[in-house]
């Protein structure tokens, strides 16, 4: 991952809207007093759901309303690749390339989102509706290659699959987000091999007197046979 940095072009100010200061109450007030700085992340986020990235006027209010000096406010939104630093299109599509999907084949769903949107990662689509944007783990390796498109993961991608998902995205109508391949959750690929009964049944009751004279009747046909050796 390359180095993280703010834009050099920065709007003058940011005011949260009158409902996500609403929210942000509520917010602050689930951390004991104190504790407010634990409610940064959350901050970040509304500011980036506001105006869809993270400026430097937000970092320096979310700052002021925890009672942070900035650069800890900095330190967060630039360590974590969920921010965005610099304006991004309508649609944010984040590709992870983290070790798990990149030995799953992330390259090649790189490759498909190049050829697609003709850009590479960090740049934005020249009608400003798509992003390119690469992430340090996206945290579902199970299902690798996995991209994010907003709040949505799209899970077990090849060039095939993410160039399918990309022209849904275009045509404004992607689909259900989870698998390409139709996995369950983070169940394995192919037939159970283990955890084959239905969970939602309850187990039948273990007969433990009779497991217990089960395992006494091979040892004792264990001890004659080698008598009889």
């Amino acid at each position: 991952m390359s180095t993280r940095n703010l834009a050099k072009d920065q709007p003058d100010s940011f005011v949260f809207t009158d409902e996500h200061k609403v929210r942000i109450e509520k917010i602050i007030a689930k951390y004991p007093k104190g504790y407010q700085a634990s409610a940064v992340i959350p901050l970040l986020d509304l500011a980036q759901r506001q105006e869809l990235w993270v400026t430097k006027p937000a970092i320096d209010l979310i700052a002021e309303m925890l009672g942070m000096p900035v650069i800890r406010v900095l330190e967060v939104a630039t360590f974590y690749t969920m921010f965005n630093l610099k304006p991004v299109g309508k649609c944010n599509v984040q590709v992870c390339t983290s070790l798990s999907c990149w030995l799953r084949g992330s390259n090649d769903v790189v490759k498909a989102c190049n050829d697609k949107l003709g850009i590479k990662f960090g740049e934005t689509t020249p009608d400003g509706a798509i992003t390119l944007s690469e992430v340090e783990c996206a945290g579902a390796c199970v299902n690798a290659p996995v991209v994010a498109v907003g709040d949505e993961y799209y899970e077990d991608l090849n060039y095939e699959t993410m160039s399918k998902l990309i022209d849904t995205i275009k045509s404004g109508n992607p689909p259900a987000p989870g698998s390409a391949v139709g996995r369950q959750g983070a169940e394995p690929e192919g037939n159970r091999t283990s955890l084959t009964t239905d969970p939602t049944q309850t187990a039948p009751m273990q007969d433990l007197a009779a497991a217990k004279q089960k395992h006494e009747d091979a040892q004792e046909a264990a001890r004659k046979a080698k008598e009889n050796a």
